[in-house]
């Protein structure tokens, strides 16, 4: 999740370059565009990073489930990756909604993770302050996790109010791309559910057009899109959905599930 002044910006593209764009575009190598982040830290910030960070961050992606806990101390059933966190509210809601999945929140900018790790870590106990028994963190990019975690891991997937790039030369830093899609599709179980969550109108109309070209590959099937003035039910509000509302945009919401194959 960024907000970005480029967000406002009106639509550049049309429909019938979007599906050409998708198809004849690799996705952009792994490299961060913009900053790691948006004003310098401040002291409690940095003792954040430094001090509470290490302990809660995701330690072998090969075993993404290690250290993990459920509710009654068990290994959790279930897996969930939610893929540029924002300020963290969506993650702490469905970690807490979902005691018994294991949650990977992934967030490469530094002002997003503080803010996450405020709000677990009480002040003064940056260095003893236990991890939430079911919630690491990926301070990196998701895209770096993508081939690295094991094959059909995944039950769930969260992108919610991902950067929009509305220009139409940088539709290949999108996340919500083929060859990006492939690589979470080869992670996510026969049947598990991706969110999608975007107030940008070219995002919107670039994630209908991108994710039909998937589900006709078998991918993904949508099962449901909603443009309606209220959130459905089930999904966790977050600072991006409501400075959107704010401004008077309007958050398209989407749930495709991995195609069972």
């Amino acid at each position: 999740m960024t907000d970005l002044a480029a967000t406002n910006q009106a639509p550049e593209q049309t429909s019938s370059t979007i599906a050409q764009q998708a198809q004849g575009t690799k996705a952009q190598p792994e490299r961060l565009y913009g900053r790691h982040r948006s004003h310098p830290l401040r002291a409690r910030q940095a003792v954040l990073m430094e001090r509470a960070l290490p302990r809660m961050r995701l330690a072998d992606p090969a075993h993404p489930l290690a250290g993990m806990k459920g509710s009654a101390g068990q290994t959790p059933r279930e897996l969930y990756l939610e893929i540029g966190f924002g300020g963290g509210e969506h993650a702490r809601a469905q970690a807490a909604l979902h005691p018994d999945a294991g949650y990977i929140a992934s967030e490469v900018f530094e002002n997003g993770i503080c803010s996450l790790l405020s709000a677990l870590v009480p002040e003064g106990q940056e260095e003893t302050s236990p991890p939430p028994p079911n919630l690491r963190l990926w301070p990196d990019d998701a895209r770096a996790l993508l081939d690295e975690l094991p094959a059909q891991c995944l039950d769930r997937a969260y992108l919610m109010f991902p950067d929009p790039w509305p220009k139409a030369r940088h539709a290949k830093r999108r996340f919500i791309h083929p060859d990006n899609l492939k690589r979470l599709a080869r992670l996510l179980k026969p049947g598990s559910m991706f969110r999608i969550a975007s107030d940008h109108p070219v995002y919107q109309q670039w994630v209908d057009e991108v994710m039909a070209l998937l589900e006709s590959q078998a991918l993904f099937t949508l099962t449901s899109r909603s443009e309606g003035p209220e959130r459905p039910e089930g999904w966790s509000p977050t600072r991006y959905e409501a400075k959107a509302r704010a401004a008077g945009r309007q958050p398209f919401y989407w749930t495709f599930m991995r195609a069972k194959v």
